[in-house]
């Protein structure tokens, strides 16, 4: 356990937090739990790089981290119905099927390695700004209606294409034969 995975685990242990400050709508102490995420996401990705502190638990955590948050917001959020609830649905399936399907593979001996696609990083990126704007306006009572509902239908078709990519890259993967144990070569990386 080192510095950059201390960082990643007290993000992780925001969520809780988030969601109880969204519940009692807190907006605007929310909102800055959720900019002070956002830095130390950043601030342990810059320590485990530059000062070569990159570990396989950090691999596994910081991800996970991030989606725990942006879900909970989500979530949160849609309870309150500060935001669509259809939605909510959408980004939560979405992130179920990838989780669903990577264990499928496992427990099939088939495992398929996740690698962030392109619409899947742009789908991210919305979402956290959908995120910190509806935040933000709950906080601030900013008055960004427009742009809030441009942005809930961005989300909306970038998690539904990013998720036929991951559904379509997972199908391609399993119509392949598994690689033998212990011989990386065969397997397709998504």
């Amino acid at each position: 356990m080192n510095l950059p995975n201390l960082i990643t685990v007290a993000r992780l242990l925001a969520v809780p937090l988030v969601v109880y400050l969204i519940a009692l709508h807190e907006y605007w102490f929310a909102f800055w739990v959720f900019v002070a995420a956002g830095v130390s996401d950043g601030l342990d990705g810059f320590i485990a790089k530059h000062y070569h502190q990159e570990t396989e638990l950090g691999r596994y955590l910081d991800p996970l981290a991030d989606k725990a948050l942006l879900v909970a917001i989500y979530v949160g959020l849609g309870v309150q119905e500060e935001i669509p609830l259809w939605l909510v649905i959408a980004v939560v399936s979405r992130d179920a099927f990838i989780v669903s399907a990577v264990t499928l593979s496992y427990m099939l001996s088939h495992p398929v390695h996740i690698r962030p696609l392109m619409v899947s990083k742009a789908n991210t990126t919305a979402q956290i700004v959908f995120a910190a704007v509806a935040l933000g306006d709950l906080a601030f009572t900013l008055d960004v209606g427009q742009l809030r509902d441009l942005l809930v239908f961005l989300v909306a078709a970038l998690t539904g294409l990013s998720g036929l990519a991951y559904f379509l890259v997972w199908i391609q993967h399993m119509a392949t034969e598994p690689a033998e144990p212990g011989d990386r070569g065969g397997q397709d990386e998504a």
